[in-house]
């Protein structure tokens, strides 16, 4: 499996400096011939397997978003099949990255997930589990934004979910998510200080739910064709252990097409609904690297928000593709702040991918504006 990075071509041999002198300049000597482009292609190519193994890719971790500005650390990602004959492609990739950031905002990060697709694809298993020390900013809640006000936060999350196929592409199983956070930093005197906004003195949330999901993709990493459409359900409560009583429903519906050249079209239309007491963590809200690219991430959160987005996706050069996108999204706290009115915000962009090896993994580079221009840096696609 090969693993091709370019994009962290300059920082593999900036990290990987000890690098014995013979192995370089047989790295070189392979890329001789052909043209210049053709060259640094296949050396980019070439430079990055020797970093790894048959099983993991190892990469020093680049990260970019607003939200953390940049991101130094260290990735590991596994990419594998189960069964006991993995080769035939009888079930879907299943994934394992193990990652550790720092950023120059001074958060720490440390994430590890699985995705594990099982019994010829009628089975399928997503656990999170995250730690962060997370210096971050609230704005208020609502369409009225407010200067935005730091604080900081200690959480631990995981999440398990598991889905069984009960006809073909739908899948039906339980979830169940837990956090808690300890907000040890705040503005003295702001709206997170005067401890009435639920979540303000932290949150412990336990809670259980069920999702249905008509998945029929082509593909995990890099889908051309088909669909994903998800409705999902969580409760928290105190019988669970939670101290916030609240629900949460959210739809998400992602439909693929593809066109000629090895073009594909994308669509996204994603509802988040809630009810109860919510903390401000865990309201519906848009922005950041996956919803609404142009926003800072949580600068709009109420109880309801509904993102539309839209990409197209075409071939470059080899491994390399390039990506246009426009989103549109609302927040509200009821049905009658949604429609076309002043509560309607933009966003567009283009961005860069380069497929990493023939599952589909990528990098990816987003360039976006919506109310300020925005740079993010990292895995896979957004939708």
């Amino acid at each position: 499996m090969g693993r091709r990075i370019t994009f962290f071509l300059a920082v593999q041999f900036l990290l990987f400096g000890h690098l014995r002198a013979q192995d370089l300049e047989s790295v070189i000597k392979q890329g001789e011939g052909g043209s210049f482009v053709e060259k640094l292609f296949g050396l980019a190519d070439r430079t990055v397997d020797l970093f790894s193994t048959d099983q993991w890719t190892f990469i020093p971790a680049l990260t970019y978003s607003p939200e953390t500005s940049l991101g130094i650390g260290a990735r590991a990602v596994r990419i594998f099949r189960t069964g006991s004959d993995s080769l035939s492609g009888a079930n879907r990739p299943s994934s394992l990255p193990l990652t550790f950031l720092y950023t120059l905002n001074h958060q720490v990060i440390l994430t590890g997930e699985l995705e594990l697709w099982m019994n010829q694809n009628k089975s399928f298993l997503n656990g999170r589990m995250e730690f962060s020390d997370y210096p971050f900013q609230f704005s208020g809640i609502g369409n009225a934004v407010f200067e935005a006000e730091s604080y900081a936060s200690r959480y631990f999350y995981v999440h398990v979910y598991y889905e069984k196929e009960v006809a073909r592409g739908i899948y039906l199983g339980p979830r169940y998510e837990f956090r808690t956070d300890d907000l040890y930093q705040k503005v003295p005197g702001g709206l997170l200080d005067a401890g009435t906004i639920p979540g303000s003195n932290g949150q412990r949330l336990s809670g259980l739910g069920l999702a249905v999901t008509l998945d029929r993709r082509d593909a995990i990493f890099q889908p051309a064709r088909g669909g994903y459409h998800q409705l999902s359900w969580m409760k928290f409560h105190s019988v669970f252990g939670s101290n916030f009583d609240f629900t949460q429903w959210v739809f998400d519906f992602r439909k693929y097409w593809p066109m000629r050249n090895d073009q594909v079209f994308v669509g996204q239309a994603m509802v988040s609904l809630t009810q109860g007491e919510v903390p401000f963590q865990h309201l519906s809200m848009m922005g950041g690297s996956d919803l609404m690219r142009g926003y800072f991430e949580g600068r709009y959160r109420d109880r309801h928000a509904m993102v539309y987005q839209a990409e197209w996706r075409f071939p470059v050069y080899r491994n390399l593709r390039m990506v246009a996108f426009g989103s549109a999204g609302q927040i509200g706290r009821n049905a009658g702040d949604f429609g076309l009115n002043r509560n309607m915000r933009l966003g567009a962009g283009i961005g860069f991918r380069y497929r990493l090896n023939e599952e589909g993994l990528q990098l990816r580079i987003d360039l976006a504006y919506g109310d300020r221009p925005a740079f993010y840096f990292g895995l896979n696609e957004v939708i």
